[in-house]
């Protein structure tokens, strides 16, 4: 039964806030407890109890049923930081654009609502990445993705990867850099680069170039037990390397692995939603522009 939920945004743009504010007024019809973000600006008052503020999940002295993020998959994606260790399913209220993660329209809130308080929805569980070497690339815990960790070039030269899977040699990628994708990452960046598309639930792993110079070179979809080694060359003095919105620069000498995360985020599907029809809808499969 839901009981509490925690509002999360990180922006005040006219939308999102008309969002935040719409949520607050539904659950508080429905006299359901409200934790806002502190990042949440000015917003419409409860008028059964005020809302508690919140910076940190671990600070309350309750936690929620459920977190909503109002957004887009970029706040989507903050939100997974700020969830990730406490088990508790998110829900992506889309107040941006493409919408694949945030998939409850803005238009649907109320009915969308309804259908949390009455249960009528599913958990899926997505895999998560994560940079085991160098463990000291991004803040204690922020070196976990929900879509991919990527290797780019730091400069307009190409650089070359030589790409370990397990204790196998797969190949020695010249290119711009390598996208390494879970299967909810898989409709973002790999997407772009021609990467196949996996189903929410599976737990393999993508490996796409970025304009390889190589056309033979093709992405590649391993299993999601897998462990990457990669070793980095080129003619400057570094890389860089990326964990979904995280970017930090690394030596050539700076080998990096990557493998599945032992944590699975819990995500959240309305019944009438599914990954199907959100796919269709995004990338407009089946539309003819002469109709």
């Amino acid at each position: 039964m839901l009981e509490k939920v925690a509002i999360y945004c990180k922006e005040n743009k006219p939308r999102t806030v008309e969002g935040v504010n719409r949520l607050i007024g539904e659950f508080c019809r429905k006299g359901i407890r409200i934790y806002l973000h502190q990042n949440t600006g000015d917003v419409v008052s409860c008028q059964n109890e005020p809302f508690e503020r919140f910076t940190d999940l671990g600070s309350l002295k309750e936690l929620p049923n459920l977190v909503l993020s109002v957004g887009g998959d970029g706040t989507f994606l903050e939100t997974m930081l700020k969830v990730r260790d406490f088990g508790i399913p998110i829900a992506g209220v889309n107040t941006g654009r493409m919408g694949f993660l945030a998939n409850i329209p803005e238009d649907e809130i109320g009915h969308s609502i309804d259908l949390l308080c009455n249960g009528e929805y599913k958990v899926i569980e997505r895999s998560l990445l994560e940079i085991r070497k160098p463990g000291n690339i991004f803040q204690p815990g922020d070196s976990t993705a929900l879509n991919e960790v990527t290797i780019q070039k730091a400069d307009p030269s190409m650089i070359t990867i030589h790409v370990h899977v397990d204790d196998a040699y797969l190949n020695t990628y010249w290119a711009d850099g390598l996208i390494v994708s879970t299967a909810t990452g898989s409709t973002a960046y790999n997407l772009s680069v021609g990467g196949p598309i996996l189903s929410p639930d599976d737990e393999s792993i993508i490996i796409s170039p970025i304009s390889p110079h190589n056309l033979t070179i093709r992405p590649i979809v391993i299993s999601g037990e897998s462990n990457l080694r990669m070793i980095v060359e080129g003619r400057s003095d570094e890389y860089v390397a990326t964990c979904d919105f995280r970017s930090h620069r690394l030596p050539f000498s700076e080998e990096i692995v990557i493998s599945r995360s032992e944590d699975k985020l819990k995500t959240v599907m309305l019944k009438g939603i599914d990954f199907y029809s959100t796919l269709r809808n995004r990338l407009m499969w089946g539309a003819d522009r002469r109709n």
